[in-house]
């Protein structure tokens, strides 16, 4: 019989493997793989977690507490981004982390469940040099690290309902140094989501609580927002008033690319994502400033609450 346990799932995975085979040949990546394989077991060591098990170019943790997982996971991407893994300067290695911290349930030397799941995802959705966690992992955070994370979207998982804000945690100090101000994780539950202004080709869409709450946006003439395009899906996504923010659901075959004018990008497929600030929604292909395929949208206070 298993046990069950609350902890702090951490995978961590080599990012662009296949390229690095094509750079270094079999046996230059090979080494070059397991040299960061090695770096992550030794940083889980070192902050009292446990290796599972490694798969490949990953590896799979667990730790005691979320700030054990975060502090591993910040060595992990310090020493891998800094170090030459490659022995070359013209190759780099990289790699994702995702964490969750639950229930799991322990069994002959490996662990199963939901939260094991959910930490899987979120490696998925990491890109390079990240690190991304879900907001009950950041509610379990000493303080030093709640003040350097960012909510960066919300995702779908896979068999439930409900949505998991994703959090980003900022390891390298220059980029917590810069996220002013601070993030309150409070701030994200306001209860006046604003007012959401889509703008394409001469028409405007305005959503807001008491209005629309829901537009399509695709290439069939139905949709609330048509867009003809080679690389547009029928109903290509949907945006939705969720609560208290908006939330614009990818359901095409190409994915949906939101490109904020802070420079944050975000690609999504059949997933969700939260639009914030201002910035552009490219169907099937990156947006630009001028492209004719381009939708521009921006989040704006509620009129009622304008000076």
């Amino acid at each position: 019989m298993g046990t069950e346990k609350e902890l702090a799932i951490v995978f961590a995975d080599v990012v662009g493997s296949t390229q690095l085979y094509e750079s270094l040949g079999d046996e230059g990546a090979r080494e070059t793989v397991q040299r960061c394989v090695e770096c992550m077991k030794e940083a889980t060591i070192e902050f009292r977690g446990e290796v599972i098990k490694t798969i490949g170019d990953e590896v799979m943790s667990t730790f005691p507490t979320a700030d054990d997982a975060v502090n591993a996971s910040s060595q992990m991407q310090q020493r891998i981004s800094n170090g030459n893994f490659t022995g070359r300067d013209d190759v780099r290695v990289a790699i994702r982390i995702g964490c969750h911290f639950g229930h799991v349930a322990v069994e002959t030397n490996d662990i199963f469940g939901v939260a094991v799941n959910i930490a899987n995802r979120m490696t998925s959705q990491a890109k390079a040099g990240q690190i991304i966690t879900t907001e009950g992992t950041v509610e379990m955070l000493s303080d030093d690290w709640q003040n350097v994370v960012r909510q960066i979207g919300v995702a779908t998982l896979r068999g439930q309902m409900d949505e998991v804000a994703l959090y980003e945690v900022l390891w390298q100090p220059e980029e917590a140094t810069s996220m002013l101000p601070k993030i309150d994780i409070s701030e994200t539950r306001s209860d006046d989501p604003g007012r959401l202004v889509l703008k394409f080709s001469g028409q405007e869409v305005v959503m807001e609580p008491d209005g629309v709450r829901s537009v399509t946006l695709g290439r069939a003439d139905d949709n609330d927002v048509t867009i003809k395009g080679n690389l547009i899906s029928r109903v290509h996504a949907r945006i939705e008033l969720n609560k208290t923010r908006f939330v614009i659901v990818d359901e095409s075959t190409n994915g949906t690319f939101v490109q904020r004018d802070d420079g944050e990008e975000v690609y999504v497929r059949r997933d969700t994502a939260t639009l914030s600030g201002t910035g552009l929604i490219g169907l099937g292909r990156v947006a630009s400033r001028g492209m004719p395929l381009a939708v521009e949208y921006s989040l704006e206070p509620s009129l009622e609450t304008t000076d």
